[in-house]
């Protein structure tokens, strides 16, 4: 009776996922944009298909047609290219800005300042000299916006040729995050919304990286041509209050 009552409760509920809008979801989202979707449910009772990664491979997947129908990217220069090239019908809205931080590993080494926020980058340079490799984890430049803020923030610093023989890349920021904080790493230059959240902020140490080291990473979204009714209403309460509050409680700003 129980495995009965089981099944019959999925397969209610499948065709209310299966039908559920798929939303493309910059990595840095990843909490932010679950809880966000959770409350949205709950006050709509509509289903949400989340799927995060980097901004970059998004984009250009939406150009090929893929059948997502919402995209929230960490770079508004992604969401301004499908509009210009007639991917989606306006230029969307910026839903929020994120922050750029330096994470470690909790209590294996000294916590850099915000003063020298990148001190563990020098540190992991100076110990490479001695011939330990302690590495450095960024998200790729080539598809991750908070990946191209770090490449901005070492390149600024003096940093980014020393450091390329610590350096070990993510495909997404979600996945550096992963390597900065394992047993070969340093640390990582990363989105501080991932470093705060509540699943991984008992394991790292944190220090925000001044936004003026590198480009703005001003987040914009934007409908596809495919978007039904449910992606139109959590577009519209993405930029209400409640989401709002949501996306602050992770770091970001949404003046």
């Amino acid at each position: 009776m129980r495995l009965l009552l089981l099944l019959c409760g999925w397969l209610l509920s499948a065709p209310v996922m299966a039908g559920a809008p798929i939303v493309a979801a910059a990595s840095s989202l990843q909490f932010a944009l679950e809880e966000a979707a959770q409350q949205f449910t709950q006050q709509t009772g509509q289903a949400l298909r989340l799927n995060f990664g980097s901004s970059g491979n998004f984009r250009r997947q939406i150009a090929q047609g893929a059948p997502f129908e919402l995209f929230l990217s960490a770079n508004e220069g992604y969401v301004q290219a499908l509009y210009d090239e007639g991917h989606v019908d306006d230029a969307g809205v910026i839903y929020a800005r994120g922050r750029l931080a330096w994470v470690q590993p909790v209590g294996r080494y000294a916590q850099p300042d915000e003063q020298a926020p990148l001190a563990g980058v020098e540190e992991a340079i100076a110990a490479l000299e001695e011939g330990q490799r302690l590495r450095i984890a960024i998200a790729s430049p080539e598809h991750a916006p908070y990946g191209v803020a770090a490449q901005e923030v070492l390149q600024k610093a003096g940093l980014w040729e020393t450091s390329e023989p610590l350096r070990v890349q993510g495909e997404n920021v979600s996945q550096a995050m992963q390597f900065a904080l394992s047993d070969e790493a340093r640390g990582g230059l990363v989105a501080y919304s991932l470093a705060v959240a509540p699943a991984l902020s008992g394991r790292s140490e944190t220090v925000l990286i001044p936004e003026t080291w590198h480009t703005p990473l001003r987040q914009r979204m934007v409908l596809t041509p495919q978007a039904g009714e449910v992606a139109h209403a959590f577009y519209e309460w993405l930029q209400q209050s409640d989401a709002k509050a949501i996306f602050e409680a992770y770091g970001f700003s949404t003046d």
